[in-house]
């Protein structure tokens, strides 16, 4: 029988073990009977079937199913047809065979969101979160629609940066490229007629005849280097150590680290608000969204909040003490709290903090672009410096003699 290895709640805390069943949605159903809320559940696989990337299926086929979903229910068609009808259409295979499993387990008598909890590959946290809620209150098509639309806005800025950054990364990539070429093969037939020359070079020229000896000469310490450093990323993150040494960096670095805590923000506020107007008890609802940070500082500063709400002091006030949330966003969560408002305050930060990043993105495109371009001017500019100082100079030598 196959070995799932699964990451959970249990009371707020993230658990992590392995359990048997035939199926993912057997093995959901079984950690479900123990009170677990299944966040992550993979096929433990052996080693010669390790895969370095998890597969996931793309938000985009998500939105799609969301929204025909709650069209298929508003027009009164049942789950169970609904889901037969999506699965026949779609054409992703990890997907349709999630929604053929979905079938199977709704078939056997599962509830909606237990089917879907079942499979995390398909359905984050937040989002079957939310399903739950809504299967109780009986607005089901609604939140679905609201699920599409939050997953829109996801995208949109995904795209937006992409489209942002697509010029200047390839000017970045175009002046690697140039001097790689220069390095590589122009430069070792300078090389040798330097050397026939026995002449003195300048400076940059010897700095750039290293660079040439380590990508045709040493190239393979080049390589054991960038081998290394991939090993590092790839592999690092799959610790607990490296997941808050990495997520640490990423949010010390100057403009980007900014944008990726404005993304945080704006997610956590709007999932919550979601999580919020849908029913979902706060201390539940605020366990899933700190996981769906997916970032270790956020996350471990979250779970300490979500113990102080615990503990009586309600929510305003350690947010604050985290420091992690704008003046802005505070002083809307504690008006909404006071006045029971939250989900609508929450949902005005988000939008607030959407706006911010919206300008944030605008302003880190805006600066990647000439410092790219600056970069391949320096380096570009590097190695012509460093041909004519050494052609000057061996034709002033030439002059003396």
């Amino acid at each position: 029988m196959p070995k799932y290895k699964y990451t959970a709640l249990a009371d707020g805390s993230s658990v992590t073990g392995v359990v048997e069943g035939a199926t993912p949605t057997e093995a959901g159903l079984l950690l479900l009977d123990r009170d677990l809320e299944v966040t992550q559940l993979v096929e433990k696989k052996g080693l010669l079937q390790f895969e370095i990337s998890k597969k996931r299926v793309p938000r985009k086929i998500l939105m799609q199913f969301s929204r025909q979903l709650a069209v298929f229910l508003r027009a009164g068609i049942s789950v169970l047809d609904a889901l037969d009808v999506i699965r026949s259409e779609t054409s992703n295979k990890l997907f349709r065979a999630c929604l053929e499993d979905m079938i199977d387990a709704l078939t056997a008598g599962a509830t909606f969101t237990a089917a879907a909890k079942a499979h995390p590959e398909a359905f984050p946290p937040f989002y079957t979160g939310v399903l739950e809620a809504a299967e109780l209150t009986g607005r089901l098509d609604t939140v679905l629609d609201e699920l599409a639309t939050y997953i829109g806005r996801e995208l949109d800025a995904k795209r937006k940066i992409q489209a942002a950054l697509f010029y200047p990364a390839c000017v970045f990539v175009l002046s690697i490229v140039v001097v790689v070429v220069l390095t590589t093969f122009v430069l070792p037939r300078f090389k040798t007629f330097f050397e026939s020359l026995h002449a003195k070079l300048p400076l940059p020229t010897r700095l750039l005849l290293s660079i040439t000896n380590l990508l045709t000469r040493d190239w393979f310490v080049l390589v054991a280097a960038i081998v290394a450093i991939g090993l590092v990323v790839v592999f690092g993150p799959r610790t607990k150590r490296g997941r808050d040494i990495r997520d640490t960096l990423i949010l010390r670095i100057p403009v980007l680290g900014d944008l990726v805590r404005g993304a945080i923000l704006e997610r956590f506020c709007r999932t919550l608000s979601s999580m919020v107007r849908a029913g979902v008890p706060l201390p539940d609802a605020f366990a899933v969204t700190a996981e769906g940070t997916n970032n270790a500082v956020y996350r471990e500063a979250l779970d300490d909040v979500r113990e102080s709400m615990l503990e009586g002091e309600g929510l305003a006030t350690p947010i604050s003490k985290t420091d992690l949330f704008p003046g802005a966003a505070r002083q809307m969560i504690r008006v909404g709290e006071e006045t029971g408002t939250l989900a609508a305050q929450l949902e005005t930060s988000a939008e607030y903090l959407s706006q911010d990043l919206d300008f944030k993105i605008a302003r880190f495109t805006n600066l990647f672009e000439p410092v790219v371009i600056v970069f391949m001017g320096v380096l570009v500019g590097f190695v012509a410096i460093a041909l004519i100082s050494a052609m000057y100079g061996i034709f002033h030598q030439v002059k003396i003699q």
